[in-house]
């Protein structure tokens, strides 16, 4: 079975990160979560993370670093996720499929707390390890020879 390469995106803008709701039909639905998805045949990773907040957040944004690789569970047993940090620069909260996403917002700390919607665990816990500023942040190498827009060294 081919491994299957997912991306996440953990977007900040002032003191709030992006969350988006998943649509109904999907395995999450309801759910809010950062935007995230698999990278298309041909897509770097970083360019996939920014093609799916735009259209699950209706936001475009810049990487600003790697924040981690998380080996995915059941369904997505055998996937890799990798997880970047990413800043807003532009867009209205609009998800652009909503096949996908139905909502968009960004959550301070106390907005985050006060939510009574359900929140993804994993996606909650990343939101939360950024307000505490506990995460780690590999920020992308412009020394790097080979491709300075995807190192991460």
């Amino acid at each position: 079975m081919k491994t299957q390469l997912y991306v996440g995106a953990v977007v900040r803008r002032g003191d709030g990160v992006l969350l988006v709701r998943q649509s109904a039909g999907h395995s999450l639905a309801g759910q809010w979560t950062i935007p995230w998805g698999h990278v298309d045949s041909g897509e770097s990773p970083a360019a996939a993370a920014l093609r799916e907040t735009l259209e699950e957040g209706g936001v475009a944004a810049a990487v600003e670093g790697l924040l981690g690789v998380q080996e995915l569970p059941a369904p997505l047993l055998g996937g890799v996720g990798l997880v970047y940090l990413c800043r807003h620069v532009s867009g209205d909260l609009q998800p652009r499929d909503t096949k996908e996403t139905d909502a968009s917002r960004y959550v301070t700390l106390a907005a985050l707390d006060d939510m009574t919607e359900p929140i993804e665990p994993w996606s909650g816990w990343l939101a939360r390890r950024l307000f505490a500023g506990t995460l780690t942040v590999t920020r992308i190498d412009d020394t790097n020879p080979l491709q300075r827009s995807g190192s991460f060294l």
